[in-house]
C-alpha cells in the first residue's frame, strides 16, 4: 500500500487530507487554476519533472544512487530549499545522515542525534509535514535551533517517508534565509516525498535482497570449501558451519567469511576472547 500524505490547507487554516500518493495529483488537479493567496499550482510542470524523477529512479540500481538522486532532485524543484538530507532516525535516539547533499544537511542531522531533539526526533513522528519558519527564533527544540541557526540554517521543512514502530524516515529541506519556505515550497515538497516514500521503500528491499544474495553466495563457498577439503555433502557441510559457529560464538556469517578468505575456520571456543 501506498504511503499516506497529510497536506496543509494553503488559506492558512490547517485542514488535513489524509490520500494515497498515487491519489494526490488528482487532490492537486482540483486546485489548479484557483488563486491560492496569489500562488497558482504550476501542474503541469511539476508533473512533468517528478515523471522524470520516477523513470530516473528505476534505472539506478543501489539504494545510495536512488537517495542521492532524491535529493539532488528535491532541491532542484522545492523552492527555498538550499540542501536536504535523507534522515533515518532508530529508536528514536539513533540519527543517520543519508545523501546529504552538503555539509549543512549532514551537521543538522548530527546536531539532531547530538541534543537528542529536533524536528525529526519527535515532530515527524505525529505530523506528515513540519515546518520551521525561523530557527533562531524557534522554541520547540531550543538546543537544536540554536545550534542550528549557528550553523547557518535558517529554516527547514520536512517531510515524513515512514514510521515503523520506533523507526522513521524523513526528507528534511534546509533553507539558509529565515521563512525561506512558502505555501508552493509545501505544495511541491509533498509531491516530491510522496515519490520518495516509495523509491525509498524500494531501494531498502533492494539493499536486504542485495545482502541476502551476498550472504547465500559467501555460505556457498564455504561450503563448497569444507565439500572439497573433507569430502562432505551440501547438508553436513552446512551442519559442520553450524556446529562451529555455536562452538566459536560467531555468526554463521562471520564462519562462513573466515573460510573464504582465509581457507581456515575460525577455533576460537564460546566464552573465551
Amino acid at each position: 500500500m501506498l504511503p499516506l500524505v497529510r497536506w496543509r490547507c494553503l488559506t492558512g487554516q490547517f485542514v488535513l487530507h489524509e490520500r494515497r500518493a498515487s491519489e494526490l495529483g488528482a487532490i492537486m488537479a482540483t486546485e489548479n487554476g484557483h488563486d491560492l493567496n496569489g500562488w497558482i499550482a504550476p501542474q503541469d510542470d511539476i508533473a512533468h519533472r517528478l515523471g522524470d524523477l520516477a523513470r530516473s529512479l528505476q534505472r539506478e540500481n543501489s539504494e545510495d544512487a536512488v537517495l542521492e538522486r532524491l535529493v539532488r532532485t528535491a532541491v532542484m524543484l522545492v523552492p527555498g530549499a538550499d540542501e536536504a538530507s535523507i534522515t533515518l532516525v532508530t529508536g528514536r535516539r539513533g540519527v543517520q545522515s543519508r545523501a546529504p547533499t552538503g555539509d549543512l544537511a549532514r551537521t543538522l542531522d548530527e546536531l539532531q542525534e547530538r541534543t537528542g531533539e529536533g524536528p525529526c526526533m519527535s515532530a515527524v513522528y505525529h505530523e506528515e509535514i513540519v515546518i520551521v519558519p525561523e530557527l533562531r527564533t524557534e522554541h520547540r527544540w531550543p538546543r537544536f535551533s540554536a545550534g542550528a541557526a549557528a550553523a547557518g540554517a535558517g529554516s527547514m521543512l520536512c517531510f515524513r517517508l515512514f514510521v515503523e514502530g520506533d523507526n522513521l524516515g524523513a526528507l528534511n529541506l534546509v533553507g539558509r534565509s529565515a521563512h525561506a519556505f512558502t505555501e508552493e515550497s509545501e505544495y511541491v515538497g509533498a509531491l516530491v516525498a510522496s515519490h520518495a516514500a516509495v523509491a525509498v521503500a524500494d531501494a531498502q528491499k533492494l539493499h536486504q535482497f542485495k545482502d541476502a544474495i551476498a550472504t547465500r553466495d559467501l555460505i556457498g563457498q564455504a561450503k563448497g570449501i569444507l565439500m572439497e577439503r573433507y569430502g562432505l555433502t551440501a547438508g553436513q557441510a552446512f551442519i559442520m558451519l553450524v556446529q562451529v559457529s555455536t562452538t566459536s560464538n560467531l555468526k554463521l556469517l562471520a564462519v562462513a567469511e573466515e573460510l573464504a578468505i582465509t581457507g581456515n575456520l575460525p577455533v576460537r571456543t564460546r566464552g573465551k576472547p
